[in-house]
């Protein structure tokens, strides 16, 4: 009952987000990573000057507040405090 209720729930989602509303779009996408536990994404930490400090990949469930970023990625917690922050989705 549940698998049905959250693939109904997603159909939705997709429905409105085809419907070319790009705040519908970002809705579906958001529940989508929601539900599928992340995004396939690339997490890339700059220092202040340019330099890469460190790079991640793979499904990430990403969240953010006005001073830091966290994402959970192979069952780990990583937080981002300072530097600044790329993430490219669907890499």
């Amino acid at each position: 009952m549940k698998t049905r209720l959250v693939l109904i729930a997603a159909s939705c989602a997709v429905a409105v987000g085809m419907g070319g509303c790009a705040s519908c779009a970002r809705s579906a996408k958001t529940f989508q990573s929601n539900v599928d536990g992340g995004l396939s994404r690339t997490v890339t930490l700059y220092s202040s000057t340019g330099d890469v400090i460190k790079t991640w990949s793979g499904k990430i469930d990403l969240a953010d507040s006005t001073n830091e970023i966290w994402f959970d990625l192979d069952g780990r917690r990583v937080n981002i405090n300072g530097g600044i922050v790329v993430v490219e989705e669907g890499v």
